[in-house]
């Protein structure tokens, strides 16, 4: 199949009981760039977490033909990358270096496949320079630059992104501009900056009070302009 995601009627609830996600369903072919908009609360970051099992609702999850369930969790893992809006939440490794190499180790890389990779990314990602430094120390710019490298150093099938523009200084932006464009991956981010969104993405999925509202080119989509302000946007 040429689906890379499918949800299926997903619904969500947070232990207080407020409602995050309702009735969710929709398809995401390989290699589409898809961005999730929609104002604070929308259920985005929620729907990312998702994807590889982090939360799980109510509904089916199909991830490139498997179904997410336990049996299939560690593969749906490492195919989906996931970054998180705060980078401290990714980070925790001594240095930079290991941060990196933390996720490929565990999908049990041979050590040689390990070294290339890593060192492969540091110069990809320009972090060649602060390799050998504590993450905490770094700029939050720098922070998410090592939290997006260390979800590339899985070689993941989907990245699922979130606020990944966030912090990052107008040549950073371009440079996630330019990869993510050049990228035949499947990537579904969550953004507010909408003009991120547009320079990056074909289709927009708005999203308000858990549920998606409108679906389909991001063009159509952010020239509605009554569309966007009934949804706050």
């Amino acid at each position: 199949m040429n689906t890379a995601i499918i949800l299926t009627d997903i619904r969500f609830a947070y232990g207080d009981g407020s409602h995050a996600l309702e009735s969710i369903t929709l398809g995401i072919e390989r290699g589409e760039r898809v961005a999730l908009i929609g104002p604070n609360g929308a259920g985005k970051s929620t729907l990312l977490l998702h994807l590889n099992g982090i939360l799980r609702g109510q509904g089916r999850i199909t991830i490139e033909d498997l179904p997410l369930c336990d049996e299939h969790l560690y593969e749906i893992r490492r195919r989906v990358g996931l970054i998180f809006q705060e980078p401290n939440d990714q980070l925790f490794c001594p240095t930079v270096r290991e941060d990196i190499a933390f996720g490929p180790m565990h999908f049990h890389l041979d050590r040689d496949a390990l070294d290339e990779t890593v060192e492969k990314v540091l110069r990809d990602m320009d972090l060649l320079d602060v390799a050998d430094r504590a993450a905490h120390h770094l700029s939050v710019g720098e922070r998410r630059r090592v939290s997006i490298a260390a979800v590339l150093a899985c070689k993941p099938h989907i990245l699922a992104l979130d606020e990944p523009a966030a912090a990052l200084d107008p040549k950073r932006r371009r440079w996630l501009v330019d990869f993510l464009l050049a990228d035949t991956r499947t990537i579904i981010l969550a953004t507010h900056d909408l003009a991120f969104a547009r320079s990056v993405c074909q289709r927009a999925i708005l999203m308000n009070a858990g549920r998606i509202v409108a679906d389909g080119p991001i063009d159509t989509i952010l020239e509605d302009r009554a569309l966007l302000e009934k949804n706050d946007l």
